[in-house]
Parts: C-alpha cells; sequence; structure tokens
C-alpha cells in the first residue's frame, strides 16, 4: 500500500495531564481534521477541554476533538468500557459535541470483574500502591492474554449467549484464579456481593448492547487521511520505558501510532509532544525533584483533584534531561514512518514572571522565554505551541512573555 496519506498526533512528554487534550482540541479546530484516532489506554484518561464559550467536559473514550467537530475512531490497541462509554456520550452529546465513533473489531473490552480484581489488589497493596486508577485497564489487557476468556468489540457484536458464557467464565474461574496468583488468599466480603450478584452482569449486558447500537465496526486499515492521533497518559508512564511497576499497560507514544498508521496506510506523522511548564505527577511512583520549592507557580487543575485511588496530584520543577531522554526514545521508536516533531508548553500562565528547570543537577530560574528556548535546547525541538490558559483561543503559535 503506497504511504501518501499525512496524520497529526499528540502525545505527552511526562506522566499525563500535560494538555493532551487541549492540544487535540485546538489541532483538530485549526486543520479542520474530521477525525480523531485514540491509540491507547481507556476509560481511565482524563483530557480536559474547555471551550471558548465555556463548554467543558473530561474526555475518557470519545476523542478530545469531540467540541470542534470531529469524530472518533478507538484503534486496535484502546481499552473499550462499555459501562462507563453511554454516559459521556450523552454529556457530550448535550455539549453539541460530535459523538460519531467507530472502533477496530480487536479493541479488547473491560468487565466489571476486572474492575473488581483491580481494585482489591490495589488496595491490598496498601502504601506500596502501583498508582492504579480502579477501573480495570491493566487487568483487561492481562485477561486479554488468555484466548478462552478474550472479549472483544467484535465479540459483542457476535451472540449473547457466547457472551454469556465468557463472562461467567470469567467470574467463576478467572477472578479467583487470578487474586490467588496475586497473592490474595481471601475475598473482602464488600467484593464477594458483588462477585455473585447477577444484576451487576446483566447491567453489563445492557451497557455492551448501547455500545454496539452507538459504534460503528471499522478496521484500523480503514482510516482516511487527514486525522489526529491522540495519546492517552504520558511517555513516563510507558510500559517498556517508565518506572515499573508504576506504570500504564500500554504504550503512550509513537509505538501504536506508527503501528497503526503503517496499517492505514500513513507514512507522514507530525507529532506534538505537550508537556506543562512543570512537571505533574497523579498517583503513586518517582518523580523528579518532588518537594522542591513550587513557590513560582500558581496551579489550577480543576480535573486532577484529590481521590482515594491515586491521592493528590503532585508537582515539581521541569528537568530537561527527562523530557529530552524521554522524547528522543519515543521517536526512535517510528519504524516506518516519517516523523517530524515539535513541542507544546502547556500552563504557561500559571508561572509567575519567572520558572524554575533543571538542567543536570542544577536548578535554574530563568523568565518564561527563556524555559522556552531552554526546551528548545534541551530536545534539539521547536516549540510550536504555548498556552496561557484553558482552551483553544488560549493557545498561540507566538512566543509570549509574561509580564515582570
Amino acid at each position: 500500500m503506497a504511504k501518501t496519506k499525512k496524520a497529526l498526533a499528540v502525545i505527552g512528554a511526562a506522566y499525563g495531564d500535560e494538555g493532551k487534550g487541549l492540544m487535540t482540541d485546538k489541532l483538530v479546530w485549526e486543520c479542520g481534521a474530521r477525525l480523531v484516532v485514540r491509540t491507547n489506554g481507556g476509560a481511565q484518561a482524563g483530557h480536559t477541554v474547555t471551550t471558548p464559550d465555556g463548554k467543558r467536559h473530561v474526555f475518557s473514550h470519545l476523542g478530545s476533538g469531540a467540541l470542534a467537530g470531529a469524530r472518533t475512531h478507538l484503534a486496535q490497541y484502546f481499552v473499550a468500557h462499555p459501562m462507563f462509554f453511554l454516559g459521556e456520550r450523552e454529556r457530550v452529546l448535550s455539549l453539541g459535541g460530535e459523538v460519531g465513533m467507530s472502533a477496530d473489531p480487536r479493541v479488547v473490552v473491560t468487565t466489571p470483574f476486572d474492575i473488581l480484581v483491580n481494585q482489591i489488589v490495589e488496595e491490598a497493596r496498601g502504601i506500596a500502591r502501583h498508582g492504579s486508577c480502579g477501573m480495570g485497564f491493566g487487568e483487561t489487557i492481562e485477561r486479554n492474554l488468555r484466548p478462552d476468556l478474550a472479549l472483544s468489540v467484535a465479540d459483542l457484536t457476535a451472540s449473547r449467549l457466547g457472551i454469556v458464557s465468557k463472562l461467567e467464565r470469567i467470574r467463576r474461574n478467572w477472578v479467583p484464579e487470578r487474586l490467588l496468583a496475586l497473592g490474595i488468599l481471601e475475598m473482602p466480603e464488600r467484593f464477594k456481593d458483588i462477585l455473585k450478584d447477577d444484576a451487576v452482569m446483566r447491567r453489563f449486558l445492557d451497557d455492551c448492547d448501547a455500545f454496539v447500537e452507538a459504534v460503528d465496526v471499522m478496521g484500523d486499515a480503514d482510516i482516511g487521511d487527514g486525522i489526529v492521533f491522540e495519546g492517552a497518559q504520558g511517555l513516563l508512564l510507558d510500559q517498556d520505558y517508565g518506572a515499573f511497576p508504576h506504570v500504564t499497560r500500554s504504550n503512550t507514544g509513537i509505538l501504536n501510532m506508527a503501528s497503526v498508521a503503517r496499517e492505514a496506510g500513513i507514512g507522514t506523522i507530525d507529532a506534538t509532544y505537550a508537556t506543562r511548564a512543570y512537571t505533574t505527577r497523579h498517583g503513586a511512583g518517582p518523580l523528579a525533584h518532588d518537594g522542591d520549592v513550587m513557590d513560582y507557580v500558581e496551579i489550577v487543575d480543576p480535573t486532577n483533584i484529590h481521590n482515594d485511588w491515586q491521592g493528590t496530584i503532585r508537582a515539581a520543577p521541569l528537568d530537561l534531561d527527562v523530557l529530552a531522554g524521554a522524547i528522543r526514545y519515543d521517536m526512535a521508536r517510528a519504524e516506518g514512518i516519517d516523523l517530524s516533531a515539535s513541542i507544546a508548553v502547556t500552563c504557561l500562565d500559571q508561572v509567575d514572571g519567572a520558572a524554575a528547570l533543571y538542567a543536570g543537577d542544577e536548578r535554574k530560574t530563568v523568565s518564561a522565554n527563556g524555559l522556552l528556548e531552554a526546551v528548545c535546547d534541551a530536545t534539539g525541538l521547536g516549540v510550536s505551541f504555548v498556552s496561557e490558559g484553558p482552551t483553544r483561543a488560549a493557545v498561540s503559535k507566538t512566543r509570549k512573555a509574561l509580564a515582570a
């Protein structure tokens, strides 16, 4: 197949929460893209888009270009979560967004039993938690390694009897086997009630029916030209690159995008790597310079509020070596694709006149423009976008220094 098609891409360069939703919305609006392709993650994603007229949504299934008029395609590496899909679809529809969606038949599906295992195990880890969102993402991946227990979008379009039979095997056999393999000898009582409740399965089957009714089945090979790939999480959570076990069970950067692109006949990807003007992490795991003085920034983040699974979001100065290393590693994985790349620096409006950053082991204080220059020098890439607010109207291709 001749690879004449082109695509844009948005990739988080840190631990997630870098502004991927904002940048996807911006690119769709600016370029008129009609399709956003989700290439990893699942419903645990939280990509916030606020429109200039005040509409706001935190995207999980639907692509972050929906409020700018783009349809969504779930590529083969996405994990669908029918239990959470319908509510999001109705919310986006109420905001006037585009809810048209397609999914590759190979997309795997989360069941309530994956959530149950995930939450039992993460609770049992106590202070040694991995940082899971508790939504069953990693457990879905693990279960689907077993062909006899795998559940995909293709299965949802098959016979109801086959789905029920598979769910019963998951409930009766897989759950206790998986818990035992993870060192859980006794299931907490409240989870036992959920496991044996047939109403949970009936509700899930209804959710699957609603998903199938609303989502077209379309292979990745049929993706058209001029699309936007939207990554989830960030490079420092990539299962091959991040600090195990505090990673996500997916590849968060260009690897999946390149694979989908090759299948779709897309030969060129222009990627935007997003980073805040500082670094954040929501959930357990290492964060370079955690606890460092952050009095130069006023963080405004209504999406990442404290929750029982991931705690409170943490922040630290931007580390240029970490940023550059992650991007270099990722760009080397674009096999068979003509890749160009640039940086988007978000949340620059939250920096009060001057910003801190690290280069090597040295902490430096620089102006806003100095931070952008330092990012360029460290990564060897240009800064293509700067955001000084939460909407696409506040994203500019012009470097703007904050008032001293």
